[in-house]
């Protein structure tokens, strides 16, 4: 096809007998048979493998997911969508990602370009003084000159139209791109908020913890002075206090760092964070809808970019094959020029020209090889990755299903554990009170307590966090 549309090309640029005109008819033929043959293989989705359904989706799959609903309706605490929504406006990595898309457009806009008609306009004057064959009085002359060139090079085997394919698949990979990074964004400030939370929450356990132990201590140094108690057990509640102290001075450290983080992440400086719902209060619901796994690879942002990817790699191998073929230019040129300015507009001062020509690479030293065995690769490379990122959203699906089922029976059984545990701080408080233990017991008690009670905010943090990746995972969080 592509030797009889070169006969046919050749054929329509025969001049008309008698006549220095581009034959008319023939330039609209060529024209026509412009983008007839494109290089290359149009774009095919590859064959991926697509699962049944989620591994951990507690219920049968549904045709709705969480991931459709907008991260507004997903996380209810005011304070926490406020973060979001400024984030969404002036966080860096977005404001990044948006700018890519601007610059894939633009390139998108120079790709295009190349396919297009060039026109300039020139200009010139001049004048020149000789003597002809080295006698008589010398000549000078003038020459005066005003016109414009026509160039274009047909996309005839369609190297153009390929590369703004790419540039085109460029624009939606780097939107997609873009739609990823809020994605991301959306479950990170969801996540260090409620760590936020969780922290607050230690330290309101840490300040009860210290008022108790402070009275504890306040206890035994009257049971120590009435002779009751001993200076161990004293020592042994100034260790509680001390200990409730320092932790204390942590969490404040970890809280002010935690909003550090949460400042920079909504494009601020580094300073407080209002707060809203406590970290209990966070409403989360007990069996999420998951969607069909079919429909995550259209839903999915990253796997969205991967795929757009693919299409620019098939569509620069279709570029690098168009390069084995003739280019075809047709340029054409005309004006006026005149030794005299005051002849320069007259009808004998017109001047044209028009030619058409092509050009065949013959010796490249392997270039064109190797730029297509290149393309080709990168192919290749673009498949499976493509089919990587379906299989790693899976995975990311299945795992945060898995975690939010175990932390969920995880946190069940932490709240038992701090049940047991402060009945137990209780009982072994009655008995030193009694004299029937030590001192000793009542530390130990206590230092479960606290321990467990910190077990269960992160427990509570921990099933949170699972929540907020089944909806990152799934694809939700780009739309707002």
């Amino acid at each position: 096809m592509l030797e009889q549309n070169e006969g046919r090309a050749r054929l329509s640029t025969r001049r008309r007998s008698g006549s220095n005109a581009l034959n008319l008819g023939g330039l609209l033929a060529v024209l026509s048979l412009g983008t007839s043959c494109v290089a290359g293989k149009d774009y095919q989705r590859p064959k991926v493998t697509v699962v049944q359904s989620f591994r951990g989706n507690p219920g049968p799959s549904t045709a709705t997911s969480i991931a459709e609903q907008s991260w507004a309706d997903v996380f209810t605490d005011r304070a926490l969508r406020g973060l979001i929504q400024t984030a969404l406006h002036d966080n860096f990595d977005v404001r990044i990602a948006a700018s890519r898309v601007l610059q894939a457009e633009a390139q998108y806009g120079i790709t295009k370009s190349y396919g297009m008609p060039t026109v300039d306009a020139n200009a010139s004057a001049g004048a020149a003084r000789a003597r002809l064959g080295g006698r008589g009085e010398p000549n000078t002359g003038g020459l005066f000159q005003l016109g414009a060139t026509v160039s274009w090079e047909i996309d005839f085997w369609g190297r153009y139209k390929r590369a703004s394919e790419a540039a085109r698949a460029q624009i939606l990979a780097s939107q997609w791109g873009q739609r990823a990074v809020v994605t991301s964004l959306v479950s990170r400030i969801a996540v260090q908020y409620f760590q936020l939370r969780a922290y607050d929450h230690e330290l309101e356990i840490a300040e009860n913890s210290l008022v108790s132990r402070k009275e504890s201590l306040r206890l035994t140094q009257v049971r120590d002075t009435g002779g009751a108690g001993t200076l161990v057990d004293v020592k042994q509640a100034e260790q509680l206090v001390l200990g409730a102290n320092a932790s204390i001075i942590d969490l404040k450290r970890l809280i002010e760092q935690q909003e550090n983080a949460l400042s920079v992440l909504t494009g601020g400086a580094p300073g407080p964070i209002g707060r809203g719902q406590e970290l209990t209060q966070q409403q989360h619901v007990t069996d999420v809808p998951t969607g069909l796994p079919s429909a995550l690879l259209e839903r999915r942002p990253d796997i969205q970019a991967a795929e757009q990817r693919l299409v620019a790699a098939n569509a620069q191998v279709g570029v690098a094959k168009a390069q084995y073929f003739p280019n075809i230019h047709l340029t054409a040129s005309g004006g006026v020029a005149s030794a005299s300015l005051s002849t320069l507009f007259s009808a004998p001062a017109l001047v044209w020209s028009a030619a058409a020509g092509a050009t065949q690479p013959i010796f490249e030293a392997g270039r064109l090889d190797a730029q297509l065995k290149l393309t080709e690769e990168q192919r290749a490379e673009a498949v499976l990755i493509y089919r990587q990122t379906i299989v790693q959203a899976f995975r990311e699906v299945s795992d945060a299903l898995v975690g939010y089922q175990r932390d969920r029976e995880y946190r069940t059984v932490q709240e038992d554990l701090v049940q047991a545990a402060s009945e137990a701080r209780r009982l072994a408080d009655l008995r030193y009170q009694g004299g029937a233990s030590s001192y000793l017991e009542v530390l130990d008690s206590e230092t479960r307590l606290f321990t467990a009670e910190l077990a269960l905010v992160q427990a509570e943090l921990n099933e949170l966090g699972q929540f907020v990746e089944i909806y990152r995972a799934l694809g939700g969080g780009w739309h707002g």
